[in-house]
């Protein structure tokens, strides 16, 4: 095998503009249904993986020589005729494995040597020759010669590397931003469409399967779709009634540990009560207690129509096995495609931070967890779930502990 001159052969910048172009027109060919059901931030993430790109780890601490060294023919350059004439030589072969896409050897970076280093690139390791035509070889001019050819290959990896991380990170910051665009665009198509007044048919050929794309060791896969299902706008609640609940639920609990003795006197129903007091201040008497739902009971709702928009469930820690049956009894109840919910434990005895950490591997451990939120601190942590058998149906939840001691009356 022989070797060529790496990161010539073409350039990284068109590379990277290719990858992020195939990004941007994958979301301008999402149906529009489809990128509307679709959770928000599955769709950016699948369109980060699908523009991403990997950058070369070279492992030279896994370097190997071959085990034996080979006589190979080659066309070897007479200094004194200065004609070329085919010659055995020897060749020592020193094997660096990397990760990575191969072809990113053969691109050059916005910063390069003048001096490109030459080598074999295989499928996920890199060979590096030193042949007898070379001059005298002892193995310390040939370690050396390997060393000073293996440098250059990393300076010029880490080239490589800068315009790889420059652009996956400007890949990550615009991609939000695209996305959201194209949703409010959908989103106003439909109102003019509603407003319009005519009845609609559907074509036949509206909604397609995709095959999920896989790409190198990223496996970005496209959100789940129904086949032929349309999107309709749906009630939810927002983020700012949302964070003000929570602000409500976490003075309520601040109130309730400042005064231990008169909270151990309360049932985890008088808890709930006072709970629903603050809330109901806050948002109007929305918020109901005791509602039957769907499988269980939930302590505390906000109701639109038919299916919730708000889920507060109260319960108290009684291990992790009962914490993971409080999660299902969440999940069980109708809820709307975004909706917002709270887990309330109350802590009567024990490490609450041990209790915290246990209960937070159980929300990550649940079948339905896809991701953590933006909170995770001694008030809160946020995660975001999926309802029973719908991905896209996303319901982010707060984690809230409660510390209330066991009365001693």
């Amino acid at each position: 095998m022989d070797g060529r001159t790496l990161f010539s052969n073409g350039d990284l910048g068109q590379h990277l503009a290719q990858a992020r172009a195939k990004a941007e027109q994958a979301l301008l060919d999402y149906n529009p249904d489809q990128l509307l059901l679709a959770s928000e931030t599955d769709v950016v993430d699948y369109l980060i993986g699908l523009g991403t790109i990997e950058e070369l780890v070279l492992h030279r601490d896994e370097a190997y020589q071959l085990d034996s060294p080979a006589e190979i023919t080659k066309w070897v350059h007479d200094r004194w005729d200065r004609q070329k004439h085919q010659r055995r030589v020897t060749r020592y072969t020193v094997v660096v494995p990397f990760s990575g896409d191969p072809k990113l050897f053969d691109l050059r970076a916005s910063t390069f040597g003048l001096a490109p280093p030459y080598a074999y690139v295989g499928r996920q390791e890199i060979h590096l020759f030193w042949d007898s035509d070379y001059g005298h070889g002892t193995a310390e001019v040939i370690k050396s010669h390997i060393g000073e050819e293996l440098t250059r290959i990393e300076t010029s990896v880490g080239f490589t590397n800068n315009d790889i991380a420059r652009h996956n990170k400007t890949l990550a910051s615009a991609i939000p931003g695209l996305v959201s665009k194209r949703r409010a665009k959908h989103l106003a198509d439909k109102q003019i469409q509603a407003d319009l007044g005519f009845p609609l048919k559907t074509r036949r050929d509206a909604a397609t399967y995709t095959v999920p794309i896989t790409r190198k060791k990223v496996v970005p896969t496209r959100p789940p779709q129904e086949r032929g299902q349309a999107y309709t706008p749906e009630p939810a609640m927002g983020e700012a009634e949302y964070e003000q609940a929570l602000k409500v639920l976490l003075n309520s609990r601040n109130a309730l540990e400042r005064s231990p003795s008169i909270a151990a006197k309360f049932t985890e129903e008088e808890i709930r009560d006072i709970l629903l007091i603050g809330l109901n201040a806050q948002f109007e008497g929305a918020a109901s207690g005791e509602v039957f739902n769907g499988a269980g009971k939930t302590d505390i709702l906000i109701r639109e129509d038919d299916r919730n928009i708000f889920i507060g469930e109260c319960k108290i820690w009684n291990g992790p096995k009962k914490f993971a049956a409080a999660i299902d009894q969440l999940l069980s109840y109708t809820t709307w495609r975004d909706t917002k919910a709270a887990l309330l434990i109350f802590v009567k005895s024990g490490d609450v931070t041990a209790i915290t950490t246990k209960a937070v591997t159980a929300v990550t451990e649940h079948p339905n967890f896809k991701r953590k939120g933006t909170h995770a601190s001694e008030d809160r942590h946020d995660f975001v779930l999926h309802a029973n058998g719908d991905p896209n149906r996303e319901i982010k939840l707060a984690l809230m502990l409660f510390v209330i001691p066991t009365s001693t009356a």
